[in-house]
């Protein structure tokens, strides 16, 4: 059985934080992940920033979040008086209790468009269940897994999608996905996978 997916039932827009861009960016199938979702995919203006200031500093290479743009299949959306206002209580305060400007700016912009906040960190996830439980929250997994992507793409190129993700972005996998990638990607691509926690590596 497949973990439960909340991107499944809604068809809300998503709006992803950086990490979340950066993995999708680094699959290689950026584009047509977002042709089969249902969801239309939304950016903060501060990750935006993030993305360039990435780029800029020579911590990524350009990303392609730019052609998705200039495509039309991503908006970048700005933060309201009262958005600005929530960013900044959740950038404010004990580092335990806080998060990066990214993580903040979605869940804000997310929390005013009655959008779906694309996350992948646990604390950003623990947080926002914590202060917004009624948010809804989904990770680059689920994108990756949402059965309009899986249809689209084909088992073979969503398992090439995953393993280039996970390499490439080290993204985090939750762990109700571990048996589900290393099922796609097979064990041999999941000993390859250092973002994966040793344990399910060495079951492989």
């Amino acid at each position: 059985m497949e973990p439960r997916n909340c991107l499944i039932d809604s068809d809300a827009p998503m709006l992803a934080d950086t990490s979340v861009v950066i993995n999708l960016d680094a699959t290689g199938y950026f584009d047509r992940i977002l042709e089969a979702l249902p969801n239309r995919l939304l950016v903060s203006e501060i990750v935006e920033n993030e993305m360039r200031l990435g780029e800029i500093e020579g911590a990524r290479e350009v990303n392609g979040i730019w052609e998705i743009i200039a495509h039309g299949q991503a908006e970048v959306v700005t933060l309201t008086c009262e958005g600005l206002r929530r960013f900044r209580s959740l950038t404010s305060g004990r580092a335990v209790e806080t998060l990066g400007d990214g993580e903040a700016a979605t869940i804000a912009s997310a929390l005013e468009l009655g959008a779906i906040a694309l996350i992948d960190e646990r604390k950003g996830l623990r947080i926002s269940a914590e202060k917004f439980p009624s948010l809804v929250t989904a990770t680059s997994l689920d994108a990756f897994a949402h059965p309009q992507v899986q249809s689209s793409l084909g088992m073979s190129s969503l398992s090439e999608a995953v393993f280039s993700a996970l390499t490439r972005a080290r993204m985090r996998v939750p762990q109700q996905y571990y048996q589900w990638v290393v099922d796609l990607i097979g064990a041999d691509n999941a000993r390859k996978c250092n973002s994966l926690p040793r344990s399910v590596r060495m079951r492989c």
